[in-house]
């Protein structure tokens, strides 16, 4: 990304001291659709993300020149709801909202909104997106604090970041997609050179090392795009609360699958409706999977840690039905490359990433594989990245 401050300068003026806020995108290495329904996930921040080149203004009015769209737009703290706002608008719109609704007084800011997540790609773009824009409001209300990590300024307003990412949280609600707290949490927790385990019911969390001279992180983006707002996502959030509803007649202590032990839902799967009965087996199984994982990261088992990831993109692919050919062909063609050690799509699916955990001498074997065979089968042209696990949201200055 250009240099923000002067391409706000450009755009605005030389109107005062410009601040600069960023949220990091994010990829899951373990623990897909787990997080709404109360259970774990393992996710790293990436060295991609969403930032915000601001100055505050009197006014409680938000102006926005968007460099990915190329558009200006503008919303006053009085017409959040406004639905002919463009999409990329309601994000920050949306966390006006709920921040206005928590007690913060709202300042009005100019802003120029840029980012380097890729749009539509599993990495969540709408989380970084929230996550900057919550903190530019925080930054607009109190001009005084410092750079430094996004606690520094959510403290500033008697905020921890635990609140500071359910409020985001539920922006993304409110724009449309029913998501769990992972992206919007991971965005503000990252750490570098670690992964983080989160119990998404208590929002616990532990800093997992990467060993990184082990081990390299690739990502794939399958160039399909997927839209979460179009109904697929939300659909199966219904089927696990479904199935929890239905499990909780066998113990009442069942409030999210999250609590469903693999013997109770064996024991009576049965009483499920097919469709349900897949998706809850994901969810229970993936559970397990990711607390796997967290052991075998910790005595240094990285093959079993690949197994894992192998059999999530497997139970995603068949009991949660949210992978395409062109995810299943990019996962296949990286399990054929020696040193892969899992693979499997990342995010909500239908479309977007694969990650990869590979030792450092199968990259470039990878990256050619994909490169050879991968665009000839699907006309699509991959995008192939490495990336170290990152720090989380901060005031840059």
């Amino acid at each position: 990304m250009a240099d923000l401050e002067a391409r706000y300068r450009g755009i605005f003026g030389d109107d005062g001291p410009v601040r600069v806020v960023c949220g990091p995108g994010r990829v899951n290495l373990i623990g897909e659709h787990t997080d709404y329904n109360g259970g774990f996930v393992m996710p790293m921040a990436l060295d991609v993300a969403v930032r915000l080149a601001l100055v505050p203004r009197d006014e409680p009015t938000v102006t926005l020149w968007s460099e990915q769209f190329g558009q200006r737009a503008e919303f006053s703290f009085s017409q959040t709801e406004q639905t002919d706002a463009p999409h990329w608008l309601r994000y920050p719109m949306k966390v006006a909202e709920v921040l206005a609704q928590e007690g913060l007084g709202l300042r009005g800011f100019r802003a120029v909104l840029d980012g380097n997540v890729p749009i539509g790609s599993g990495l969540s773009s709408s989380a970084a997106c929230e996550v900057a824009s919550a903190l530019a409001f925080l930054v607009a209300a109190r001009p005084d604090v410092p750079a430094g990590p996004a606690g520094v300024a959510a403290e500033a307003h008697g905020l921890s970041t635990c609140r500071l990412a359910q409020l985001c949280q539920q922006a993304e609600h409110r724009v449309g997609v029913r998501g769990g707290i992972m992206d919007q949490f991971v965005s503000l927790h990252g750490r570098v050179g670690h992964a983080i385990l989160l119990d998404c019911r208590d929002l616990s969390y532990q800093a997992m090392p990467l060993p990184t001279d082990e081990v390299e992180v690739i990502i794939i983006d399958s160039a399909v795009p997927r839209r979460l707002t179009e109904g697929a996502y939300n659909e199966r959030r219904r089927q696990c609360e479904e199935g929890a509803g239905r499990l909780r007649k066998f113990d009442a202590d069942v409030q999210q699958l999250r609590d469903v032990s693999l013997e109770l839902f064996e024991a009576h799967q049965e009483s499920l409706p097919k469709v349900v009965r897949r998706r809850c087996r994901h969810v229970i199984t993936e559970n397990t999977r990711v607390l796997e994982s967290a052991e075998a990261m910790k005595a240094g088992d990285l093959v079993r840690f690949g197994e894992l990831l192998n059999a999530s993109h497997d139970s995603l692919r068949d009991d949660y039905e949210v992978s395409r050919p062109e995810l299943d062909l990019l996962v296949e063609i990286a399990r054929g490359v020696k040193g892969v050690l899992g693979s499997r799509l990342t995010g909500a699916g239908f479309g977007g990433c694969t990650v990869t955990l590979a030792r450092p001498e199968a990259v470039e074997p990878l990256r050619e594989a994909v490169l050879a065979h991968y665009e000839k089968e699907t006309g699509l042209v991959p995008r192939i990245w490495v990336s170290e696990a990152a720090a989380g949201a901060a005031i840059e200055v």
